[in-house]
C-alpha cells in the first residue's frame, strides 16, 4: 500500500482510558487546574495530536505556529477541550490497534518525550517542539498497524513495533517508514514545519539538505527509550549508540545518558504514566 493510500484511509488513534476520565474529571470542576490539563494532555499521543490539529486550524488563523500543548490548550479554551476529550476514541482492549501492545507504546512515547525535552534544552534547541515530536514521532505505527494489519503482524515476528531495527525493515517492505506516516499526518494538521522536519527525518538526520537538529535529538531518545524497552544492557547500548547522529550536536553516549531525566528502575504500572 503506498503512503498516500495508507494516509487516505481512516485511522481512528485511541487514547488513554486513564486519561481521558481524569480529564473528564478535572474539566467538570468549577474552577479546572490549567496545570493538571496540560500535564494530562500532554502525556496521551493521540489526544495530543487532536489538540494541536485543532489549535493550528483555520478558526484560530495559526496554522503551522502552535507546537506545544500549552499554547494550543490556551486557545482552545474549556468547553472545547471538553468536546475533544468526551469524544476522543479508547483503547479499552487488546483489539484496539491489532498487533500493538498499547501500554508499552503509551510509555515508550511519553518516554521519549521526556528525553527529546531534555536532550533539547541540552544543546539549545526548541524543548516545546522536541516533546511534541517526541510524543508524537511514533503515531504512524499505529496507523500502518491499522491500515495494513496482516502484513504488519508478519513483520511482527521479525521484529517487535518497538525494536531499534523497524523503521528499516518497514521501508523495506512498505517503501515508508512510521516516521514518514508521522510527518505526513503532522503535515495534514498543520503543525510547524520545524516539528514535521523533526518527524520526517527522525530516522537520518542527514538526508534532508542540511543536518536537522531536532532530528537528531529525536533520533538520540527513541533511540535510549526503544533501549529500554528491549531491554538492552550497557554493552549493547554503547554498540548500537547512534554516534554520527550525537556528535554533530555535541554528544555522545556519557551526554546521552546524563541527561536522562528518567528513573528506569520504577517502571509504571498499566496506565500509569502521569
Amino acid at each position: 500500500m503506498e503512503l498516500n493510500a495508507l494516509l487516505a484511509l481512516p485511522a481512528v488513534l485511541p487514547s488513554l482510558p486513564r486519561v481521558v476520565a481524569l480529564l473528564i474529571a478535572e474539566l467538570a470542576r468549577d474552577e479546572p487546574n490549567l496545570r493538571r490539563i496540560n500535564q494530562l494532555v500532554g502525556s496521551d499521543p493521540a489526544l495530543a495530536a487532536r489538540v494541536l490539529e485543532c489549535a493550528n486550524g483555520a478558526e484560530f488563523e495559526a496554522q503551522g505556529q502552535i507546537s506545544g500543548i500549552p499554547e494550543a490548550l490556551a486557545l482552545l479554551g474549556t468547553l472545547q477541550l471538553r468536546d475533544l476529550v468526551s469524544s476522543a476514541p479508547l483503547g479499552t482492549t487488546s483489539r484496539s490497534v491489532p498487533g500493538m501492545n498499547l501500554q508499552h507504546f503509551w510509555r515508550y512515547s511519553l518516554n521519549t518525550a521526556k528525553l527529546a525535552r531534555s536532550l533539547a534544552g541540552s544543546v539549545h534547541q526548541n524543548q516545546v517542539a522536541a516533546y511534541t515530536a517526541g510524543l508524537l514521532h511514533a503515531l504512524g505505527e499505529l496507523v500502518i498497524h491499522l491500515a495494513d494489519p496482516e502484513r504488519t503482524q508478519s513483520l511482527n515476528t521479525l521484529v517487535s513495533p518497538l525494536d531499534m531495527r523497524r523503521y528499516k525493515l518497514e521501508q523495506r517492505i512498505f517503501g515508508y517508514s512510521y516516521g514518514h506516516v508521522s510527518a505526513a499526518l503532522a503535515q495534514r494538521w498543520q503543525l510547524p514545519q520545524v516539528v514535521i522536519d523533526a518527524l520526517n527525518y527522525q530516522h537520518n538526520p542527514f538526508d534532508n539538505s542540511t543536518y536537522e537538529p531536532l532530528a537528531g535529538v529525536l533520533h538520540l531518545a527513541a533511540w535510549r527509550a526503544r533501549a529500554r524497552e528491549v531491554g538492552l544492557d550497557d554493552r549493547e547500548m554503547a554498540v548500537t549508540f547512534p554516534d554520527q547522529v550525537g556528535l554533530p550536536l555535541g554528544l555522545d553516549i556519557d551526554m546521552v545518558l546524563q541527561q536522562d531525566p528518567i528513573d528506569w528502575t520504577a517502571r509504571p504500572e498499566s496506565g500509569d504514566f502521569v
